[in-house]
């Protein structure tokens, strides 16, 4: 059980109606992680996803046609096949120490089963209160909310890369 710190974490908990196996795959799948990634009508590009403890997380994102801009730049720190991944921007993809924008964080992702498909959570975890608030006040329920929506619609749409 993962302890939450109610000064310096943000969760989202939802269960998604597929198996843990499929929201595994939308995560670690570069064309189906890119197909949910970031809320729409934004899109996504992966440009590295080595899903392993040290690997590199990186993304692009660009909107109404325009150039691809950087969006994630992050290192797994821990990968348990089909139940955890935990990953950090405080440290970039090539292990430099990083001050990312808006706020540093590590995120922890957890797959567990449900009678319904997966129990899905989300444990965001930032230095202080302040980063906490920063992140909270720039839409982290609305933002993680919405792609975990299109996560699970994904997962469970039965989706293939």
């Amino acid at each position: 059980m993962t302890t939450i710190d109610p000064e310096r974490d943000l969760t989202l908990d939802r269960v998604i109606r597929a198996p843990r196996e499929a929201v595994w795959e939308s995560w670690t799948t570069p064309s189906l992680l890119a197909r949910w990634w970031v809320p729409a009508p934004t899109v996504a590009r992966v440009d590295r996803l080595e899903v392993s403890p040290g690997g590199a997380f990186v993304t692009s994102m660009s909107d109404n046609g325009a150039p691809f801009v950087p969006h994630t730049d992050s290192v797994f720190l821990v990968v348990e096949p089909h139940r955890r991944l935990v990953f950090t921007n405080a440290v970039d993809s090539g292990w430099h120490p990083a001050k990312p924008e808006p706020v540093a964080m590590t995120a922890e992702i957890t797959f567990d089963d449900h009678t319904d498909g997966t129990v899905y959570r989300v444990v965001v975890r930032h230095g202080d209160a302040a980063a906490r608030a920063r992140h909270e006040a720039l839409g982290f329920s609305e933002g993680w909310g919405a792609v975990t929506a299109s996560l699970a619609a994904l997962a469970e749409g039965g989706a293939r890369p």
